[in-house]
């Protein structure tokens, strides 16, 4: 094929990447796979083993308990000013790493409702990840609130106008995710932010995918609070410990609701009472995971190399390019884009809808060897991590889609009981 639609086209857009070297940079046992899954996890660095093999045999192994007062007390602040200085846009001593999103999501609801006595009302979006659903009606109905669900469009997410149409004086909390993870929609993050606090409200955002993958300005849009994994564009590995952010000015106005004894002043002294310390490590509770935050610490360091404004900027390259391909591609076989079109409304995944698109996507794995997944009902999501996915990667699974859709092959694929990656 010649012209704009040409693998050569994206062999071109590859030779002139200023980020191609960092492909080199992850391990890729298998190199003819096409991942397109680095939204769900992001590949593994290849330095993560030799820091885990350290951690376990020199810090572990050799130096046992020493390790702690040596390098491992300070890694939920250290991980965090990390992830806050180079991709959320916080300023130091206002982002830990600890638990997992669900656990952090639930910490900052809870003490948010609190902050604000008197208004009963959560809001989030009703097409919202389950987990912030989820813990937002159990909060509401542990304490005698209401969680209003709001409706959205449903590809372009909430818009300013939406949310303050949603809110009143009763509103105590209103949130959101910042990258939809179905469609890829991307909020305006400052302008909802400026509606929820002209309410009185407090707003708190959900940043799992976005981090590592969109400029985000938390101390910029005068945010109050926000969560996210650091599983996905920040690679940190399978159940790599989350993080939180606290603006450092409402701080003090929060009390975590689960008081351990992690976020207590003087920790060692094993007084009686709860004295939680002045910054967000007040919402650390139990003794960290180590080891995933040594391997949360390397994969973060090595998008910080990158450089956030290099990723975007190749994000929004990757997702034209998919887009283009799939207008001309798949829509005739009944592929629709369930994402923005715009490139600054959007994240570094799209979907597309179709009727068949669970069997299309375990095809891809099964006869393709390319890894998309699938989100209920009819969503295939690929997401295209700009650290380590070519061009020619999003060329050649889009083609392989386009033949398992011409050829009927996805049609004789059996499916399993849950829709599972």
């Amino acid at each position: 094929m010649s012209g704009v639609y040409s693998r050569a086209r994206a062999e071109e857009l590859d030779a002139r990447d200023p980020l191609a070297g960092f492909r080199a940079s992850f391990a890729m046992p298998d190199p003819d796979l096409i991942y397109l899954d680095g939204n769900s996890l992001g590949r593994m660095p290849a330095a993560t083993p030799g820091k885990l093999s350290d951690a376990l045999h020199r810090e572990w192994a050799d130096r046992l308990i020493r390790s702690w007062n040596e390098t491992w007390f300070d890694l939920p602040s250290r991980v965090g000013d990390l992830i806050g200085s180079h991709f959320l846009g916080a300023a130091p001593g206002q982002v830990v790493i600890a638990d997992s999103t669900t656990v952090n999501f639930y910490k900052l609801v809870a003490a948010a409702v609190a902050a604000r006595p008197g208004r009963r009302t959560i809001i989030t979006d009703r097409a919202n990840f389950p987990t912030d659903r989820y813990v937002v009606e159990g909060v509401a109905a542990a304490h005698g609130l209401t969680a209003t669900l709001a409706d959205f469009d449903e590809i372009d997410g909430p818009t300013s106008s939406a949310v303050a149409a949603a809110v009143s004086s009763d509103t105590a909390l209103v949130t959101l995710s910042l990258v939809d993870y179905r469609s890829g929609a991307l909020a305006d993050m400052a302008a909802i932010n400026e509606v929820v606090h002209a309410a009185g409200a407090l707003v708190l955002w959900d940043l799992s995918h976005a981090a590592g993958a969109v400029p985000v300005e938390l101390d910029g849009t005068g945010t109050d609070l926000a969560v996210g994994c650091t599983y996905k564009y920040l690679n940190g590995g399978p159940g790599a410990p989350a993080f939180l952010y606290v603006r450092s000015d409402l701080v003090a106005d929060l009390m975590p609701p689960i008081w351990g004894w992690y976020g207590q002043r003087d920790q060692f002294a094993m007084g009686q009472g709860f004295r939680p310390v002045p910054g967000p490590g007040r919402f650390l509770s139990g003794t960290p995971h180590v080891l995933g935050a040594i391997a949360a610490e390397e994969g973060t360091r090595l998008m910080a190399q990158a450089g956030i404004g290099r990723l975007r900027e190749k994000s929004i390259q990757l997702t034209d390019l998919a887009i283009e391909l799939a207008d001309a591609w798949l829509a005739p076989y009944g592929c629709v884009l369930a994402s923005p079109r715009a490139a600054g409304r959007r994240g570094s995944h799209i979907s597309l809808a179709h009727p068949d698109g669970y069997r299309i996507c375990r095809a891809l794995i099964e006869l393709g060897g390319v890894i998309p997944d699938f989100r209920q009902p009819d969503r295939i999501r690929l997401g295209l991590a700009p650290a380590y996915t070519r061009f020619t990667d999003v060329w050649d699974g889009l083609d392989r889609l386009r033949t398992i859709l011409a050829d009927g092959r996805y049609l004789t694929v059996d499916l399993p009981d849950l829709p599972v990656t």
